[in-house]
């Protein structure tokens, strides 16, 4: 099925969008409203190049936009409390903190990390889809294309790394099941969202 069918025409030029366990129906069907907001952000969403051309530590300007907008629309930022039992001994295991939770909806933005970033995030929904905790796993990367598009024409595609979190870095893990049976929306932001602002 064509996951595009779920959303506007334009998001085909700014986005790759893929899903894995029908991850789209059950957005659209059971969570409505997490599923618009995701929509409404991606929207609204321009590459800038104000945004990525400034260095800087911390959280990029990209993930910033991202998780402050979903913030505003009750999102939050949330590691969940979990534990196993061995031979009655009760042994503590929270989870990473997940980048964007509303209900049953973990969504994680992987801008510019190590690509071992990935393997945590899937990890993570893995685990909480099995403990019937969250319902759908997302996660918001890069399209590997906007190096040659994008970033090298600028002059800043050292700090884009070809071991940092893009695209390409991210399928081969999920077709490897790294995230088990947890139903997945991958969203790669494509050279078609960049803006020249400055």
């Amino acid at each position: 099925m064509n996951p595009y069918r779920y959303f506007p025409t334009e998001f085909r030029d700014k986005y790759i969008i893929q899903e894995w366990g029908h991850a789209l129906a059950i957005l659209q069907s059971e969570f409505s409203e997490q599923f618009g907001d995701i929509c409404n952000v991606l929207a609204s969403f321009e590459l800038r190049k104000s945004s990525i051309v400034k260095g800087g530590g911390g959280k990029s300007k990209v993930s910033g936009y991202l998780d402050n907008y979903l913030y505003g629309l009750g999102w939050s930022e949330k590691s969940f409390d979990t534990s196993i039992l061995i031979d009655g001994e009760e042994h503590e295991t929270p989870t990473h903190k997940i980048d964007c939770v509303k209900g049953r909806i973990a969504l994680d933005i992987e801008w510019n990390n190590k690509t071992e970033f990935y393997d945590r995030d899937l990890n993570n929904f893995r685990m909480l889809h099995n403990l019937n905790a969250i319902s759908v796993g997302v996660i918001i990367t890069r399209d590997t294309g906007l190096q040659e598009d994008v970033f090298k024409p600028l002059g800043i595609h050292k700090k884009y790394g070809a071991s940092t979190t893009h695209h390409k870095k991210l399928i081969p893990k999920i077709e490897g099941g790294g995230a088990g049976g947890c139903p997945l929306l991958v969203i790669a932001v494509k050279s078609g969202a960049y803006v020249e602002d400055i």
